[in-house]
């Protein structure tokens, strides 16, 4: 039984943890070829040798998401080496400060914007050409619940990821005549180190925890593992008719919330 990524050769951004890290070996167990980028080689590599002691082939080339010379270098080695570019998961990304919006830092926003939204832009820029000349394929960006509601003190990581969902569904019009579509992923807390060691800290206070998971449905965190399983079926061709689509996976937190008990009959 082959995998529904099977024989393609898929790209992820910032894929030397969390989320990025688990859609590698996701992809991988699906059948793919990946190559896997981060800014910090020693997590890269890291993950480049999970893939490969799982059984699957892994490439890893640093790359800086800000940089666009090494963005395109990036496309330009997947395609040397693998000869097409069928997936990428433009997944890089920082948190930022945590400030209201009047006090929050000008060096802080810069970076935050330049990191997620332009720098998931710079990626379309080297990916969709590749991908529009070879007849298609399939981006996958990685925004947030966040990126469809605000959150207190976290403007600008918020105001990136809104960027983000605007900017998928402004490329997903634009190629779907190409056969290339363009989707986002929206996590909600998910548990990476993102969420866990840096921000609120849930993973270092019990109490904070509890607090995030009860304002879920599913009363608790997200594992990176269901959202790589989300990204995955959506680079896949299981998707194909799918594009220009936000999806949420976020155990109901967006969904709203969760009043009162109050009993009821249905007498």
């Amino acid at each position: 039984m082959t995998g529904m990524l099977e024989g393609k050769i898929a790209l992820i951004t910032g894929a030397g943890s969390g989320i990025g890290r688990s859609t590698a070996l996701e992809f991988q167990s699906e059948g793919a070829k990946v190559v896997v980028s981060d800014i910090n080689e020693e997590l890269g590599h890291d993950t480049e040798s999970l893939v490969r002691e799982a059984g699957g082939t892994a490439l890893f080339v640093h790359c800086d998401v800000t940089n666009m010379q090494q963005i395109l270098a990036l496309v330009d080695r997947t395609v040397a080496e693998f000869g097409r570019l069928d997936c990428a998961f433009n997944n890089a990304g920082v948190e930022g400060a945590l400030a209201t919006t009047a006090n929050y830092p000008l060096d802080e926003w810069e970076l935050v914007i330049k990191v997620n939204l332009t720098g998931v832009w710079m990626c379309m820029r080297a990916e969709l050409p590749q991908m529009e000349a070879q007849g298609g394929g399939s981006i996958v960006n990685a925004a947030s619940g966040l990126g469809l509601q605000g959150y207190a003190f976290l403007s600008g990581y918020s105001a990136s990821k809104h960027g983000v969902i605007g900017l998928t569904k402004t490329a997903a019009l634009e190629y779907a005549a190409q056969n290339v579509r363009v989707n986002a992923v929206c996590p909600g807390w998910i548990e990476t180190p993102m969420v866990m060691q840096r921000g609120t800290w849930p993973g270092r206070d019990p109490e904070t925890y509890k607090k995030i998971a009860e304002l879920h449905a599913a009363k608790r965190l997200g594992q990176p593992e269901e959202v790589a399983r989300a990204v995955a079926w959506l680079s896949s061709d299981l998707s194909s008719f799918v594009t220009g689509h936000a999806l949420s996976v976020d155990g109901g937190y967006g969904a709203g919330r969760i009043g009162p008990h109050v009993p009821i009959s249905d007498q």
